[in-house]
């Protein structure tokens, strides 16, 4: 089974998996709470258009779909903060509108390429050291930041009117969030794939949720999912010759399923 460690793109798709499994529960479990849960799908579809960008300008795909990403966050919160238009609405306007634009980017570059198709699956081979270093070094600094702001998030996404009341710029933390939120779906698009890396952002979280401890051991239980998830996916990837995405989903799916049936027997 070791030999699957033979090869230098599998450490870069294990190490950049790993980061990625730690990061996405850190921030899925914030949206969870806030009811934020869509918001990572219409921030993968904006990634998709970002990807898009980068690879008919030629430049790296992760770098337009974060900085498409991050602008798209700052137009969600502003719109939401508007009151001109519900919520959910929102996240629809910019995940159609996403899509809408990533078509037609395809539609001038002349056809639906392999490089286009690893980022909507995810794609074990296709990690650059460029790549892992990008995505460690995001990685880090959302890690950070979570960590640095952890009162202030929690205080915000359970009771936001008292958190206001009590002098914390909660407009401002929650754009923090979804910016924080549109950098880990961009960096994770590599191994998970724009389709699927919302499940892995959500999926950890409420199964975590299912065990109905505090929100410490939740937040912890959900990153212990999320790289089981990652690592058991990986090797699944690797030795079925599967998307790499899809392998580390249906684990996740499966950790679910677990959790639910161990819950409703206890």
């Amino acid at each position: 089974m070791l030999e699957i460690f033979q090869y230098d793109f599998m450490i870069r798709a294990f190490e950049a998996g790993i980061a990625i499994g730690i990061v996405a529960p850190l921030i899925g479990m914030f949206l969870v709470v806030r009811r934020y849960s869509l918001m990572a799908d219409t921030l993968a579809h904006v990634s998709f258009a970002g990807v898009a960008i980068g690879l008919f300008l030629k430049i790296n795909p992760i770098f337009s779909a974060i900085g498409l990403s991050v602008l798209a966050s700052f137009g969600i919160e502003s719109l939401r903060n508007s009151r001109r238009i519900f919520g959910e609405s929102v996240l629809a306007l910019f995940l159609s509108g996403s899509l809408a634009i990533a078509v037609i980017i395809l539609s001038l570059a002349k056809g639906f390429n392999a490089n286009l198709f690893s980022y909507l699956f995810g794609s074990i081979s296709t990690v650059s050291t460029a790549d892992l270093l990008v995505i460690i070094v995001l990685a880090i600094v959302v890690f950070l930041d979570v960590m640095f702001l952890y009162k202030e998030l929690f205080f915000t996404s359970f009771d936001p009117e008292l958190a206001e009341a009590s002098g914390l710029p909660v407009k401002a933390i929650n754009l923090m969030t979804v910016m924080l939120a549109a950098v880990a779906v961009a960096i994770s698009i590599r191994i998970v794939g724009v389709l699927l890396i919302g499940a892995l952002i959500v999926i950890p979280v409420i199964s975590a949720m299912q065990y109905g401890r505090g929100f410490r051991f939740t937040l912890i239980l959900s990153v212990i999912f999320s790289l089981t998830s990652v690592i058991l996916g990986l090797f699944a990837s690797y030795y079925l010759d599967l998307a790499s995405g899809g392998a580390i989903v249906v684990v996740a799916l499966i950790i679910f399923l677990f959790s639910l049936a161990l819950v409703k027997r206890s």
